[in-house]
């Protein structure tokens, strides 16, 4: 269950940190304005917002779950095996 919650926070703060990475290789060229700032904050403060609703998920109650848009957290499938024969 632990790796499904840290699989979850991963897949969801990866693209957020991604674009965190290029905005600050471009800014080593691009000048930032108002907007790329306002961009970064928001995608900070969506990362923030998920980390600290799926952790009350986890360990107060699922009904935090709401504040993600459903109140069941993912479950993911065990991989099945594949025979190369």
């Amino acid at each position: 269950m632990l790796y499904n919650y840290l699989l979850s926070l991963v897949r969801t703060l990866a693209p957020i940190l991604a674009g965190w990475l290029i905005t600050q290789a471009l800014r080593l060229g691009v000048h930032l304005d108002s907007t790329v700032l306002v961009s970064l904050e928001t995608s900070a403060f969506a990362g923030a917002y998920y980390l600290v609703f799926r952790w009350a998920e986890l360990h107060i109650s699922p009904r935090f779950g709401w504040l993600l848009g459903y109140a069941a957290p993912p479950q993911y499938k065990e991989p099945q095996p594949t025979s190369l024969g």
